[in-house]
């Protein structure tokens, strides 16, 4: 049985499992800043201290203003330290199908912001001295399929049209037939493949540590962590004057404008409501150096897998793959992390022993594009949200076009991403699927998960639905001690569900989160969890202050 983690762990990172990434840069190398006990006035304020809350400081540090950055927990502890680290401008949107939907304009905004960004992460830390172990490698697209499969011809062909419409975009292309990738030694032959040319891999948390420890010598920027977020206002009769953005603890940040870089914005629906959210699941497992090609690798199966290769030591590297995604809160996770090793064997023969195993989150917007920009209703409120998989770029993309958009300059991405566009009409009937699939998840009123608190097993969790009273979210710690809270998600009273792998409670409904003690880790809920009991509350407690 595994030893679950103290309390103060959901501070640093969003799960039980820590991610990769920690094994260069651990929790404790990260910048700390101090918490808002005041009132400040500044020019923007950015929530969320991300890759797209920094992105954002960073641009507009540089070019003058004045930036307050706050975070609810500590910098980096949300999604940014769980990606699997590719920077890339193969979408996981075909741009054949964002061009039906959107038009051929939108598309190319779409491969040349995304292009931007992974060549901007290397000029940045190029001009900063930032190590993070940036490359520009081919990123490989290749069939689900073996090649001796039938239908492994029907994946290549839809690669070649995909790579036809990128190269018309811009995007630097080309197909390599029967093409091996070095190090692929398995007997699984599923040669062929697409390439992207001109991507990147980076050490997602070295590069922003770096891009923190510049800002926090700048005059003009200010962070606090352990600073959340109650509500955003803005103020003014017939136009906004100011905006104030005030804290849990009670706090005003009045500011110009405000830019939530939360993930998933803090707020009921619209555009929440326009995105579905699910798990992804990855491994870090060793491969001898100089072993392989350096390289992307994505297939084409649903969920489809995706490769990378990151640092591990002078002996060893780790070949990360990740994959098994699924709805939050609807299915259990039992056998992702086993079959993604079992991919890796089947074709990697050397591979060694998996280090790290961990799980993330992606947020898909319906219609295929982020959301960036001036939020829907808002005059100086706006969000970065719908990272479609590739939230690292759209991170940094987004960085620029809200900083271009907050200082009046025109930016050709804008109109791709506004948060305000209609859906396109071939939207709908999926937008409708997916709000009846959403509403079916209300069942777990009528569920319990658990016959009774006895039956839990130490380390593990489960709703109890009394028949007279409001679902329990109950979880007992590794020395017996029970804790109780009330299993309503306070963002639309969905019945949460007990992550077994990651330890956590994840809202069925859009996707909030919450620590096994019920610290909120995932918007779009504002607050945690509710304690039930004293000891419930009494853990939540040690969290907070830690």
């Amino acid at each position: 049985m595994a030893t679950m983690s103290q309390p103060q762990h959901f501070m640093d990172t969003s799960g039980e499992l820590d991610a990769v990434w920690i094994h260069k840069e651990p929790y404790s190398n990260r910048p700390h800043f101090s918490k808002l006990n005041k009132d400040i006035k500044v020019d923007v304020c950015v929530i969320g201290a991300g890759i797209s809350g920094i992105s954002t400081a960073y641009e507009l540090v540089s070019r003058g203003l004045k930036v307050a950055m706050i975070e609810a927990r500590e910098v980096l502890s949300g999604e940014t330290g769980r990606t699997s680290g590719h920077l890339s401008s193969a979408l996981d949107a075909s741009y054949v199908d964002i061009a039906k939907k959107h038009g051929k304009d939108a598309a190319k905004n779409a491969a040349s912001s995304h292009q931007w960004a992974l060549k901007h992460v290397g000029e940045v830390s190029k001009r900063l001295g930032i190590e993070c172990e940036y490359k520009v490698i081919p990123d490989y697209e290749i069939s689900q399929y073996e090649k001796s499969d039938p239908k492994h011809e029907d994946d290549m062909k839809e690669i070649q049209e995909d790579l036809k419409m990128a190269k018309e975009l811009g995007l630097a292309v080309s197909y390599k037939p029967d093409y091996a990738i070095k190090g692929w030694d398995g007997k699984v032959d599923q040669r062929d493949v697409g390439i992207y040319e001109e991507q990147a891999t980076f050490h997602p948390t070295m590069y922003l540590v770096g891009l923190l420890k510049w800002l926090a010598k700048q005059p003009n920027f200010e962070c606090y962590t352990r600073t959340r977020m109650l509500n955003i206002e803005e103020k003014g009769l017939l136009t906004t004057k100011e905006v104030q953005v005030s804290t849990l603890d009670g706090n005003t940040i009045t500011c110009n404008d405000a830019v939530e870089a939360t993930c998933i914005p803090l707020q009921k629906l619209s555009i929440v409501a326009q995105m579905e959210y699910f798990r992804t699941y990855c491994i870090a497992i060793r491969i001898p150096r100089d072993s392989y090609e350096d390289c992307l690798i994505n297939d084409q199966a649903d969920p489809y897998h995706y490769v990378r290769f990151t640092g591990c030591d002078d002996k060893d590297d780790y070949l990360v793959i990740g994959g098994g995604d699924h709805k939050v809160g609807q299915e259990e996770e039992d056998g992702r992390f086993a079959e993604l090793e079992s991919w890796v064997r089947e074709r990697y023969t050397q591979a060694g022993s998996v280090d790290y195993k961990w799980s993330g989150q992606v947020n898909d917007s319906v219609d295929l594009m982020h959301f960036i920009g001036l939020n829907q209703g808002k005059s100086h409120t706006y969000v970065i949200t719908g990272d479609t998989g590739h939230g690292l770029t759209m991170g940094v993309l987004a960085g620029k076009l809200v900083a271009d958009e907050i200082q009046g300059v025109e930016n050709p991405w804008g109109s791709a991403y506004n948060p305000k566009r209609l859906p396109p009409l071939s939207t709908i009937p999926s937008m409708i699927a997916h709000d009846v699939q959403i509403n079916m998840q209300y069942k777990r009123f009528a569920q319990s998960d658990i016959p009774d608190i006895e039956s839990l097993a130490l380390g593990e969790g489960g709703v109890l639905n009394p028949k007279t009273k409001k679902p329990l979210a109950v979880y007992k710690d590794d020395q017996g001690k029970v804790h109780q809270f009330s299993a309503l998600c306070p963002h639309l009273q969905g019945v949460v569900c007990w992550n077994k792998t990651e330890k956590s409670w994840d809202c069925p409904i859009h996707g909030s989160r919450f620590s096994k003690d019920g610290i909120q880790i995932m918007g779009p809920s504002k607050a945690g969890l509710s304690p039930a009991d004293e000891s419930g509350e009494a853990a939540q407690q040690q969290a907070i202050k830690a």
